[in-house]
């Protein structure tokens, strides 16, 4: 993911966010596959739900259906667990080697970069997000996440310990370490980047040996079926990963499930919170990446634009729908004024539109259920007497947008300043000092991102060692790297995805102590 957005104003813009086209013209490829009767991704093959029942995706800039999904419950995750079960106890799964585990990644890789145009539509038609971002960010960074990923199947080490102490006199022994999958994998993930979390979750996983039952969000389930085919396709073995669609229901039975000995969640900290006592009965391993409410902190020798540009992209990259969206800005004082009257012009000479048109600059919000809620946060805001610069209101027409909005002049009791919106709904407050704005900026109980901008190298390491959150940047914001960890302190989470650090959470460590004869 980039933190880069074209800030240019069209032509002619009005005083509010342009609306543009809502229409759509996918591919004839995508069409297809938006036509196909869509199963649950089970022990190697598309199977219907237990139920029969089905469920309707929508197109979030039209509001219209696009396709039907299979709508799994309790009986499919059963199913599902049995075939990661299977696949992981007895299944040819567990001898493979290592390097044959990163053959079958880095294969899976390249078959995502041979339809990448087709799961761009995908995720542009399912989540709302436009084109560019899906195709140049979301594709690359879930590719390159997955290749990166597949380097570490040949790489999990165990260590060879010396004795310290002889207990027995004359007993000679030696130990070592090793580390060995985990198991069964239930992985929840949410509808902001589907295919991205999706490989997030995966990859460490299946380097490790793990097997896994993910189940996507049910606003946006098409990439991840997509996804199980090209897994099948690569040469996985049957039930080595199983994709069950659906809502709630299918989410609590593969938390709940006996025979799942670890859940991977990515979503809101109040349903993480509701996982762990779920999870509690079966002392699951738990991995949970949660909400965010990161602050954007602008020192005074920030340069005018570039803070603007930052803060910008820091919130509306992806339509504020990002866990560590830039949703708290802290400006000093002294270009507080300009900095808002910047955001205020970007914000209003933004281009709504179908993520397909190449003229918008911002698609809608994923669901209508969505955007009640991110205007909820805005009225709310208004109540509590936020002043409101730009935006503020869902546009005429169909579709689910909502334009870019700022409120200047917040205050920390304010439910803006402290709770997720996850929209492009910005609140900015000044401040005199570094002292001030380190104590705004840690007052949350979140602790997922923040972003400093100055040109003090000196301020940057202060803050940087002072901001509580478990990834901090200096003059960007949401920038990304697949060998760099990624997770969260307090009350958005724990655990890391990317990286290596993922692999300490799917596999297990096991002490081995052997006498000599």
């Amino acid at each position: 993911m980039s933190d880069t957005l074209d800030i240019a104003s069209p032509a002619g813009a009005s005083p509010s966010a342009t609306v543009g086209s809502g229409a759509q013209a996918a591919s004839a490829a995508t069409q297809a596959f938006l036509a196909h009767r869509h199963g649950l991704w089970i022990d190697g093959a598309q199977v219907p739900a237990a139920s029969g029942e089905r469920r309707t995706v929508i197109d979030p800039a039209t509001g219209a259906p696009i396709a039907e999904v299979a709508e799994g419950s309790a009986p499919d995750i059963d199913r599902a667990v049995a075939a990661a079960r299977a696949a992981f106890d007895t299944g040819p799964w567990r001898a493979l080697r290592p390097v044959e585990r990163e053959r079958l990644l880095l294969r899976l890789a390249d078959l995502i970069e041979r339809d990448a145009d087709l799961l761009a539509e995908l995720e542009v038609l399912d989540n709302g997000k436009i084109l560019p971002m899906a195709r140049h960010g979301d594709l690359v960074l879930a590719m390159d996440s997955l290749r990166y990923m597949a380097g570490w199947a040949t790489k999990i080490e165990g260590t060879t310990i010396a004795p310290s102490f002889h207990y027995v006199p004359g007993l000679s022994f030696t130990s070592h370490t090793i580390r060995q999958p985990v198991g069964v994998v239930g992985q929840i993930i949410p509808w902001n980047f589907p295919l991205v979390m999706a490989i997030w979750k995966i990859a460490p996983a299946l380097a490790a040996g793990c097997t896994v039952i993910l189940k996507p969000a049910e606003d946006t389930p098409l990439s991840a079926l997509y996804l199980g085919g090209l897994i099948a396709e690569a040469g996985f073995p049957a039930g080595v990963v199983n994709i069950v669609t659906g809502g709630a229901a299918a989410g609590i039975a593969l938390v709940e499930h006996r025979h799942v000995d670890k859940i991977a969640f990515t979503g809101s900290t109040e349903v993480g919170q509701d996982i762990q006592r779920r999870a509690a009965a079966t002392m699951k391993r738990l991995s949970l990446e949660l909400g965010g409410k990161s602050p954007v902190v602008v020192l005074g020798d920030c340069p005018v634009p570039m803070a603007v540009e930052g803060a910008a992209g820091a919130i509306f990259f992806n339509h504020g729908q990002v866990c560590t969206a830039g949703s708290r800005l802290l400006v000093h004082r002294s270009i507080y004024a300009e900095v808002i009257d910047g955001l205020a012009a970007v914000a209003n000479g933004m281009v709504l539109g179908a993520g397909l048109d190449p003229a918008s600059q911002m698609g809608p919000l994923v669901s209508a259920k969505q955007r009640a809620r991110v205007d909820s946060f805005v009225q709310g805001a208004l109540a509590q007497g936020a002043r409101l610069v730009a935006g503020g209101e869902a546009p005429a027409g169909p579709g689910f947008f909502y334009r870019p909005t700022v409120f200047a002049d917040g205050t920390p009791e304010m439910t803006l300043c402290r709770e997720e919106v996850f929209g492009p709904v910005l609140v900015a407050m000044p401040f005199d000092s570094e002292e001030e704005a380190l104590a705004l900026a840690n007052d949350t109980r979140f602790g997922l991102g923040a972003s400093v901008w100055t040109q003090n190298l000196g301020a940057a390491n202060r803050f940087a060692l002072g901001l509580k959150a478990g990834n901090v940047w200096v003059n960007a914001h949401n920038l990304l790297d697949p060998a760099v960890p990624f997770g969260g302190h307090r009350m958005s989470g724990y655990g890391r995805e990317l990286a290596h650090a993922p692999l300490e959470l799917y596999t297990e460590a096991k002490s081995v102590t052997v006498t000599l004869l």
